[in-house]
C-alpha cells in the first residue's frame, strides 16, 4: 500500500537527508561512503517526486536553485573537498527546513 506524501514532507525528508549526509561527510566520510551514496540516491528519488509539484512562487525559486546546486554537488568529488560539500549540504538542509512551510 503506497501513501501519498505531501510536498512539505518531501522537502523536510530532503532536508533531513542533507543534514545526515553533511554530518557524515564532515565527521566520518571513509566509514560512511556507502550510506552517503544510499541517502544521495534516496534524495534523488524525493526530488523526482517533487518535480512538477504545485508550490508557491517563493518556494519554486528556492527549489529551482536547489535542484541546480544539488546536481553540481553530486557531480563534485566529495573526497576532494569534504568541508565544502558538508557545508553546502548543511546550508541547504537549513534553508529547505525553513522554506518547507511555503509548500
Amino acid at each position: 500500500m503506497s501513501r501519498s506524501v505531501s510536498t512539505q514532507d518531501l522537502i523536510l525528508d530532503i532536508s533531513v537527508n542533507l543534514t545526515r549526509i553533511g554530518d557524515w561527510i564532515a565527521d566520518s566520510y571513509s566509514e560512511k561512503k556507502d550510506l552517503i551514496k544510499l541517502f544521495l540516491n534516496q534524495t534523488d528519488e524525493y526530488l523526482s517526486q517533487l518535480k512538477g509539484a504545485k508550490v508557491s512562487r517563493d518556494l519554486e525559486v528556492v527549489l529551482t536553485t536547489f535542484f541546480s546546486e544539488f546536481i553540481k554537488l553530486k557531480e563534485a568529488q566529495i573526497q576532494n573537498d569534504k568541508d565544502f560539500w558538508a557545508e553546502k549540504a548543511l546550508t541547504w538542509a537549513n534553508i529547505l527546513s525553513h522554506r518547507a512551510k511555503l509548500a
